[in-house]
């Protein structure tokens, strides 16, 4: 039986650029390279870990695992483990999931986009003098 314990309400306003805001550590948990690789991913459909796991390619399966828990403990992965066997365990998005896969999403597709820009920008800036 899982003990829920209560929030305590902020007695200001969140504001993400207060260092004490639990808002940075929202941010900071869908905004990591392996959290807006897995919350676009899960917004492509649900994925057993494996399937997951070759989806985005690089990741480690500690980081994976790490990286689902915390989405999970954030409300933005949904974890259904099914009492088959072997065991199968999937993997999608709340609704919460939705709504921030869908803005990490935007932005993870448009810095594919913008790759030749940034790489032109680079060159420029390397063959400056110094």
């Amino acid at each position: 039986m899982k003990v829920i314990t209560a929030v305590p309400p902020l007695d200001r306003a969140p504001d993400v650029y207060d260092r004490m805001c639990p808002s940075r550590g929202v941010l900071e948990h869908v905004t990591s390279r392996w959290g807006v690789l897995v919350l676009a991913a899960l917004s492509e459909r649900g994925y057993r870990f494996s399937e997951l796991r070759r989806r985005v390619s690089g990741v480690s399966e500690k980081m994976l695992a790490q990286t689902l828990q915390t989405l999970e403990r954030d409300g933005f992965v949904l974890r259904e483990a099914r009492p088959v066997i072997p065991p199968r365990v999937d993997y999608s998005l709340t609704p919460l999931g939705e709504e921030a896969a869908e803005l990490v999403s935007t932005l993870a597709h448009w810095s594919e986009r913008q790759v030749p820009a940034v790489e032109q920008a680079r060159a420029r800036y390397d063959a400056r003098p110094r």
